[in-house]
């Protein structure tokens, strides 16, 4: 593309309108996001000697929706034509933040294994009938550790959002 006097390359024009609702569908993703991660908190504090098995049911669906609105949360802005590849193309400099995004990305998705993976087990435990003291509180710790990961990234994302576009997405609390 030249510029109007026939000179050097500019700039290719951004449609304006899908950026816009591009950005809407991030806030969006971003708010279901930041329910699930309040979800997952809830559940995790909630009482266990009431319900050992409710326990590990609510902790276990707030994980699995966690899990579900964190793979759309990557698919929009990890995409083809996702949130990072717009960044890196309007905004080249900030390609190293996007790196690291990308690469919370995969540790967070590690870390929500993992504790699938160890919520599953306390529920053995106690269809086995053992203690699931220890399994509880480890699935509390871990837990706790994963939200605050989750915090951290979502703060990059926001100060990456506000670097590439001067647009503040906001903390949706």
């Amino acid at each position: 593309m030249t510029t109007s006097d026939g000179g050097g390359q500019t700039e290719p024009e951004v449609d304006a309108e899908a950026e816009a609702e591009h950005l809407l569908e991030v806030r969006r993703r971003r708010a279901e996001l930041l329910e699930s991660m309040n979800a997952l908190e809830q559940a995790l504090a909630a009482p266990v000697p009431g319900g050992p098995i409710r326990w590990v049911q609510n902790v276990s669906a707030a994980l699995l929706e966690l899990s579900g609105d964190f793979r759309d949360h990557v698919e929009i802005t990890e995409g083809p034509s996702g949130l990072y590849t717009r960044v890196n193309r309007s905004s080249p400099r900030l390609s190293h933040q996007v790196e690291r995004l990308i690469q919370d990305h995969k540790t967070l998705t590690e870390l929500m294994s993992e504790l699938l993976t160890l919520v599953g087990k306390a529920a053995g435990q106690f269809a086995r009938g053992d203690s699931m003291r220890q399994d509880v509180d480890e699935v509390r710790e871990r837990g706790t550790v994963l939200i605050a990961a989750l915090v951290r990234h979502r703060q990059r994302g926001s100060d990456l959002m506000y670097e590439g576009y001067t647009v503040d997405i906001g903390g949706q609390d």
